[in-house]
């Protein structure tokens, strides 16, 4: 079944709200409460639930734990995805402080830098290579995925490194530069910036509308 990518973005966040839930001790949950925590219509919540088989009870809602496990098994994926960080400076630290890194989806294999202080050292147990290594290391330890963190002048030569491993088969970018990749590979940029003027531009929109 091919999930539109609309879908899974919300599928994703019902999934780290139910556990948040969970964690809370919580056992029933309506779309509207869904809807109102995500800021999605719960028409939405309920249509995209009952897309996969989950239908609520009327005037009960879904089961918390239930729910969760379901949504797990759509979003699961059959092996772990051996992953490369490019770029250790603030951003990529405060990306493996993160929780989410200690996902049972995907490992990070190897951390890429070109600071002196930075390559040849284990930071937080995951040993720090040259960018110069990148298609090596990526072929050895057979590593698909590549976390882009870098000024957006570098993107593209580290980019072109890391194809060159003939490994490659999705990166996910934080840095505003467009990157020229091969047919295939798959391509997410993550932008805070637009999501700023975004917020800013309906914060406008509201005050407007009230006033």
């Amino acid at each position: 079944m091919r999930i539109a990518e609309p879908t899974v973005e919300r599928l994703i966040k019902y999934h780290r709200l139910l556990i948040s839930m969970k964690q809370g001790n919580s056992s029933v949950v309506s779309s509207r409460q869904i809807g109102d925590m995500l800021g999605i219509k719960a028409s939405q919540v309920r249509k995209d639930l009952s897309y996969f088989g989950e239908i609520g009870k009327p005037g009960v809602g879904y089961h918390v734990e239930r729910l969760c496990e379901h949504i797990e098994q759509i979003l699961s994926s059959p092996k772990v995805w051996s992953v490369a960080l490019v770029g250790v400076g603030n951003l990529g630290m405060a990306l493996m402080g993160h929780s989410v890194f200690q996902s049972y989806k995907f490992e990070v294999k190897a951390l890429f830098d070109v600071d002196p202080e930075k390559v040849g050292q284990n930071i937080m147990n995951i040993h720090c290579w040259h960018i110069d290594d990148i298609a090596r290391v990526m072929k050895e330890n057979d590593i698909e995925v590549v976390i882009l963190a870098v000024p957006a002048v570098e993107a593209q030569t580290c980019i072109d490194k890391a194809i060159s491993s003939n490994t490659l088969k999705g990166v996910l970018s934080f840095t505003q530069a467009p990157v020229i990749l091969p047919k295939g590979v798959l391509f997410y940029a993550v932008d805070v910036f637009v999501e700023l003027e975004k917020l800013l531009f309906f914060l406008k929109e509201k005050e407007r509308n009230i006033s």
